[in-house]
């Protein structure tokens, strides 16, 4: 997130590339350029894009979209929980609605023939959004940012790794080899020729994207091997969400080209860091458009301090949004270079919570804690959820630490069933973000714990086979 004012409305859209105002422009938009096909999508909890392709006649003259109710009680590997007291899934899996978001139409720049694609918005059938839909569960913590008179900005950064392709799970992952015909072995933060060595390839990404309207705001190689972080530019949560699920599209796609994977896995090598998506995010006054952050006189508002500390005393409830998966909790590890604490500090990327230095404008408060595989929309839902909760109620801080905290933990769940017990058990998950879905997130991630279980790993065969 660049060092300048937070911009007090939407980022400004190329209409000729991404999203039209109607289904009237919309169909202009559609026949103008050919397009002869719509993918019709839609994020599931996992951030998987469900829905149906159909021809673009079909889409205008057909009745509104409808899909089971249980693509969004879908577990990662196809299975779905169990009906319990809390958890009631429709037994039935009756037609959900969904309705398209013109904002969102743009073309699928990969697909042979002209496609668009086309991000809708789940309802029931008397009209009311679906509650476990992750683009309301945004737009619900965004109400009540709104209701307040304030307006949350956000910026993402997403980190991902380049891997050979590998169709044996059995195997460990490798990085590819770039122009250079030699595979990165060591590690390369922010090293040009490194990033170079997949200069075709990260002119297919740009290409794509900017097919798509999406903005990059910049690239640059990480840590590990093979290991890039795309930052994007500040502006509507919701619209940074949709952002974050078109790239990872996009970034698989592009690397398919050549040959590689592009994978969003938290930590898909054990000699490697992990894959984070830092969220920086800011708050204005609606009516003023000033950040709530910074005073009259530049210092940092009560308000700031509450909505640190709102991540210090919650960010713990939500590590399974955060850390959705088993593997996520890898990245926690103390010889990992990911924070594995909730501490805050200035410029200080150690802890959890980082306040980069910037002008009073624009500051803003940087979530180091979640990874690249959780739902973003999900994650920055979470993440506004924690800050809101602070403000509202007025909780203070811990000192600023000012040295290295990577030694030092702090609250966090080191696993997925320990962040769970967590989640549902919070009054304050339970009320922000309703019964619903805190009860069908935890069936959902307690089903792919189970079947976790189920698999022996390597470890296991290598060190109990014949010693225990």
């Amino acid at each position: 997130m660049t060092d300048t004012p937070p911009a007090n409305s939407t980022p400004h859209k190329e209409e000729s590339l991404r999203g039209v105002s109607d289904v009237d422009a919309a169909r202009d938009w559609l026949n103008h350029r050919n397009i002869q096909d719509i993918e019709c999508i839609v994020p599931d909890l996992a951030g998987v894009a469900r829905g149906k392709m159909m021809p673009t006649e079909k889409f205008f003259s057909g009745p509104v979209m409808t899909m089971p109710a249980s693509i969004f009680a879908q577990t990662i590997s196809g299975d779905y929980p169990e009906d319990d007291e809390r958890f009631q899934h429709n037994p039935t899996d009756g037609d959900l609605y969904f309705r398209a978001d013109y904002s969102t139409l743009t073309t699928v720049p990969w697909e042979s023939d002209p496609t668009a694609q086309l991000i809708h918005d789940a309802y029931t059938r008397e009209g009311a959004p679906v509650e476990t839909a992750p683009r309301n569960v945004l737009r619900h913590i965004l109400k009540l940012y709104d209701d307040k008179g304030w307006q949350p900005v956000v910026a993402p950064e997403i980190e991902f790794y380049l891997v050979r392709p590998n169709t044996d799970p059995d195997y460990p992952l490798e990085p590819p080899t770039g122009r250079s015909g030699r595979p990165e072995v060591g590690r390369q933060s922010y090293s040009i020729s490194a990033l170079n060595e997949f200069d075709d390839l990260i002119d297919d990404i740009y290409d794509l994207s900017e097919q798509q309207g999406l903005e990059i705001d910049t690239m640059i190689h990480e840590e590990g091997a093979a290991q890039m972080e795309i930052n994007l530019r500040h502006g509507n949560p919701l619209e940074l969400a949709d952002q974050v699920f078109l790239f990872k599209r996009t970034i698989r796609e592009a690397a398919l080209r050549h040959e590689m994977y592009a994978t969003f896995m938290s930590k898909p090598m054990s000699n490697q860091p992990g894959s984070a998506m830092h969220i920086h995010q800011s708050v204005l006054d609606k009516e003023t458009g000033k950040n709530i952050f910074a005073g009259e006189n530049g210092m940092e508002t009560e308000a700031f301090l509450s909505f640190i500390a709102g991540h210090q005393v919650y960010l713990p409830q939500v590590t399974p949004i955060m850390a959705p998966f088993v593997n996520s909790y890898r990245r926690f590890s103390k010889t990992s270079t990911s924070p594995v604490n909730v501490y805050w500090g200035y410029d200080n990327r150690t802890v959890g919570l980082r306040v980069p230095y910037s002008s009073p404008d624009a500051r803003r408060l940087e979530n180091r804690i979640p990874g690249s595989d959780a739902n973003p929309y999900l994650a920055i839902a979470a993440s506004l959820a924690c800050g809101y909760l602070g403000i509202v109620k007025g909780l203070k801080p811990d000192a600023p630490r000012m040295d290295d905290c990577t030694e030092l933990t702090k609250s966090l769940p080191r696993g997925l069933p320990e962040a769970l017990t967590l989640f549902e058990n919070s009054e304050d998950m339970i009320e922000v973000f309703g019964e619903k879905f805190v009860a069908t997130y935890r069936a959902i991630k307690y089903e792919e714990f189970e079947t976790f279980m189920s698999v022996i790993s390597p470890w296991e065969r290598e060190y109990l086979l014949l010693n225990v």
